[in-house]
């Protein structure tokens, strides 16, 4: 049974369309709010977890370019640029909550490998000492994310979660929750509040990368709720316009789609 007030470890991740505005810049009155909110969660005694994408795009704008570089090497050299102003901003503004971040870039690999403990201990260093970790993959490193173009965050944010033993993935996009068609070009489509087994009508709906249900389609949304809930830690997808929603889906109302893992 999903109870929402037993998730005290909570993986929060947040993608570009939640950060920035159409422009590639900052969306300045959301980002300052989505500190606050969580901000607040972290001060209530739930232990915040940021997983956030936006380097390339704040990257781009720092570097003046009019369109989304073709080629890898300018997206790794815009997620350098860009890594730097998203961590500038997230110290700043957590700051004046009295609450510092700490930066983590991963890449896929080190999930398996035996320096995994290292990251684990740095982790629970962290949240121990109230301290908010904010990861993204390292893509001078990695550059499956910047290549693929699918929102793999989504599938780095479950395997974090996993890490980290998390209560719970949050995963903030551009739409409500989970439909039972396309809500965009369907206006009879329905919200599914709750969803307990990814089968293969759930991964159908799902549609393909280009699917425009979010910042890389619904599909890898999916592939991380079947991830997170093989471990058995409960996802959830929210509309992340108006960051205060987390407001609402922790206080237990009903937002959203849940996907709750058998336990």
């Amino acid at each position: 049974m999903f109870d929402i007030n037993e998730k005290k470890r909570i993986v929060i991740k947040v993608g570009t369309s939640t950060l920035t505005h159409k422009t590639g810049r900052l969306n300045l009155r959301r980002v300052e709010k989505l500190v606050k909110v969580l901000a607040d969660i972290q001060n209530s005694g739930r232990e915040v977890i940021l997983v956030s994408s936006g380097a390339v795009g704040l990257g781009m704008s720092k570097m003046n370019l009019p369109e989304k570089p073709k080629d890898t090497a300018m997206k790794q050299a815009c997620a350098a640029v860009g890594q730097c102003e998203l961590m500038y901003m997230y110290g700043k503004l957590f700051g004046e909550y009295n609450l510092t971040v700490a930066q983590i870039l991963l890449t896929k690999h080190i999930f398996d490998s035996p320096r995994k403990n290292n990251v684990e201990n740095t982790f629970e260093k962290l949240i121990a000492h109230n301290i908010i970790p904010v990861v993204n993959e390292n893509d001078t490193v990695a550059i499956d994310e910047l290549e693929l173009e699918i929102g793999e965050n989504d599938s780095l944010a479950a395997l974090v979660a996993i890490f980290c033993q998390a209560d719970m993935l949050i995963i903030l996009s551009d739409i409500d929750g989970f439909y039972d068609g396309n809500p965009r070009e369907d206006p009879d489509a329905k919200l599914i509040p709750m969803i307990t087994e990814i089968d293969d009508r759930i991964r159908s709906l799902a549609g393909g990368a280009g699917s425009g249900l979010g910042t890389g389609g619904m599909v890898t949304k999916i592939k991380a709720a079947e991830v997170s809930m093989f471990e058995g830690i409960d996802m959830a997808i929210l509309n992340g316009e108006d960051p205060a929603v987390l407001y609402d889906f922790l206080d237990g109302k009903q937002v959203g789609t849940v996907f709750a893992a058998a336990k």
